[in-house]
């Protein structure tokens, strides 16, 4: 089977180019140059791809010209600028990039006769968010009230509305929580910060210690977004789905950045650095029993693992460790944690 995977040099895309590779797929990407030090670019993911287009999906003539080309059986559209912080900084690239590429996704998509399914991948942050203590369902309402949460539920409301107002090509969305994992470098992410302190000794300023996210595993995560393409092709699986762990799974910001620098040790440590920042959440988690029940889909790795998973891979690789080989040591070993899962019996 041949995948076209949009965003495929970020942090996210790159893993799931590898799951896919390794499982005997063709697997195509259009995005931007990835970031320098990422796991794209350490893992040597180009050596994979049947196609390494770099397009950017504001483009809509060059991007159609290129998903009609490439033909892929199914579209996993990951492109985005995904960085809350960064939206107040270049928000209008952040609604064009977000909401208008999405449309140009779709749009090329419902060119391309070979598609048999897509999945727009949103976020955990597509929900107004109202400090709920319990996990947000599919059906609740949809907002935003930062550039990036705002552009991706608009992205989100796009979808769905293309969905009804031009069917054809099986279409599905998913919402997933805080990924974390080996490579990412991505700038004002809580991982990537700590990794970074901690292996130049430096004291890690951390701003809302007290912020509660559904930290996930980035394997995890990729594991729904292939669970509800399984669904898909199999004639199921459409609407809106959310990934994350259960909702009383959920941690503070201050209990990963204890667990991570007690992992870490060689005098690892974070200070707090509450004070005049940009809007950010306090409180968001995900409810997925629909993926759970309908799926039956469920995170594998555990929060303490999830951290530990992240930090292994950093400094091995830091340490001189090969990292696709490191990144594919990681894979292997959750598909032996999710052996009996549906979605691996397609992929």
């Amino acid at each position: 089977m041949h995948f076209l995977v949009t965003g495929h040099t970020g942090f996210k895309g790159a893993w799931l180019s590898l799951i896919l590779a390794s499982r005997g797929h063709d697997v195509s990407g259009i995005a931007l140059d990835p970031l320098p030090g990422g796991v794209f670019e350490r893992a040597q993911v180009t050596e994979v791809l049947r196609d390494d287009l770099r397009i950017d999906i504001r483009d809509a003539q060059a991007l159609k010209d290129a998903v009609t080309g490439v033909g892929a059986d199914v579209v996993l559209h990951l492109a985005a600028q995904p960085l809350v912080r960064e939206s107040y900084r270049i928000p209008r690239e952040t609604y064009e990039t977000n909401a208008m590429g999405t449309y140009n996704v779709l749009e090329a998509i419902a060119a391309t006769p070979q598609t048999q399914a897509d999945v727009i991948i949103t976020t955990d942050k597509v929900y107004r968010n109202v400090g709920q203590l319990e996990g947000y369902v599919e059906s609740d309402s949809l907002g935003g009230d930062d550039p990036y949460s705002a552009s991706k539920a608009m992205a989100d409301i796009l979808t769905q509305s293309w969905v009804k107002s031009f069917p054809g090509v099986p279409t599905a969305i998913a919402r997933a929580g805080n990924v974390i994992g080996g490579g990412d470098v991505s700038k004002d992410r809580l991982v990537v910060d700590l990794v970074n302190g901690f292996a130049s000794g430096e004291p890690v300023h951390i701003r809302m210690p007290d912020a509660v996210r559904p930290w996930q595993h980035v394997l995890d995560c990729l594991s729904g977004y292939l669970s509800v393409a399984d669904a898909l092709l199999a004639g199921e699986g459409t609407g809106a789905w959310n990934f994350g762990p259960d909702p009383g799974d959920a941690h503070t910001v201050r209990e990963l950045a204890d667990t991570g620098t007690a992992w870490w040790g060689d005098g690892a440590a974070w200070v707090d650095d509450s004070g005049d920042h940009p809007h950010e959440a306090a409180l968001l988690t995900l409810d997925p029993t629909k993926a759970q029940t309908a799926f039956g889909w469920r995170n594998a790795v555990p929060f303490p693992a999830s951290l530990e998973w992240t930090l292994q891979w950093e400094k091995a690789v830091r340490g001189g460790a090969d990292a696709r080989q490191a990144t594919l040591d990681q894979i292997n070993a959750f598909i032996s944690l999710t052996a009996d899962a549906p979605w691996l019996g397609r992929f």
